[in-house]
């Protein structure tokens, strides 16, 4: 029996996204050391701000600029920071209802400690030095005994609004594939591919699960499958990946593999992307120290009869 796999892994993408009058008026205002809220139809102000009334639905500007002083109305402390987080000391994580405002905004509070922290305890803004239109414009919120601030109407005309903004989004994890998904990296290593049979449906699955998502019950009769397979339906990429160095236009396929009942997905090579068709009989490409196929190619045998994986559609 092979040895259970783990490995990290990191899931990222940065995630682009246009503002609306309400959100570009709030991150300008950060910009500008400027805290704004919006006014909803029963007179509650919300911070941070939003477009729609949630209780109406109807399109809500009544923009209000509220204090950057605040009272905290609960918190977890973090003695751990990781990375990427607002401060690289211990900080409490905090709900902060600013003067003015009816909701809390979440942000860090730079405190000693916990025993430094409290509900109902006074803060203010800590302004980050450098400005560009973000939450982060908001280094941390900071203890400060205060009288309350007030609100007063505002316009949300700055210039050089912000109109839009990139957020970076990652996970990092470590993977580990289980019994089932590590027989069949190992096998790949040896550019073999192995699935799973159901002892009860008798479907064979590839990559296997360990059970039978159809019948629930566990699968551990290996099956060798392919390396020969079919084009059940692909895709056509017009839009180069960043870091992926293949041009376009390229295309991505569902395959079944002969002796699988379940289609994996691979990249088509070797063949205009305008010529790959349903029925495409396809054979893996392996590459010097891959433990994948790099792609699929055409084998020259006449297309599969569409009877033979209608179900694989």
């Amino acid at each position: 029996m092979p040895d259970i796999l783990s490995a990290p892994l990191v899931v990222e993408f940065p995630f682009t996204r246009s503002l609306g009058p309400v959100q570009s008026a709030f991150l300008t205002g950060l910009r500008e050391r400027t805290v704004l809220g919006v006014r909803t139809s029963d007179g509650k102000v919300l911070v941070p701000p939003v477009e729609y009334d949630p209780v109406t639905a109807e399109e809500i500007r009544d923009l209000v600029e509220v204090a950057a002083t605040g009272t905290v109305t609960t918190w977890a402390w973090n003695p751990q920071p990781r990375r990427d987080q607002p401060l690289d000391t211990p900080f409490a994580w905090v709900l902060v209802r600013l003067d003015g405002a009816d909701t809390a905004l979440l942000h860090v509070l730079d405190a000693p400690g916990p025993e430094a922290v409290r509900t109902g305890m006074r803060v203010r803004v800590r302004w980050a030095e450098a400005r560009t239109g973000a939450i982060t414009d908001i280094a941390c919120f900071e203890p400060y005994e205060s009288e309350a601030g007030r609100s007063a109407p505002h316009d949300g005309e700055f210039a050089d609004p912000v109109t839009g903004i990139v957020t970076p989004a990652r996970l990092d994890y470590t993977y580990s594939p289980g019994r089932a998904q590590s027989a069949y990296l190992e096998a790949l290593a040896g550019r073999r591919v192995v699935g799973e049979r159901c002892p009860s449906c008798r479907k064979v699955y590839v990559p296997p699960r360990g059970a039978c998502p159809t019948c629930g019950v566990a699968t551990d009769e290996r099956v060798e499958v392919g390396p020969r397979g079919t084009v059940t339906t692909f895709c056509v990429v017009n839009i180069k990946a960043k870091n992926l160095d293949i041009e376009v236009p390229y295309v991505y396929a569902h395959i079944a593999l002969d002796g699988a009942d379940l289609a994996l997905h691979a990249r088509i090579g070797g063949i205009p992307y305008d010529q790959v068709r349903m029925g495409l009989r396809v054979e893996p490409v392996w590459t010097e120290g891959n433990r994948h196929p790099d792609h699929y190619r055409p084998t020259g045998e006449p297309d599969a009869d569409y009877d033979a994986y209608k179900e694989l559609v």
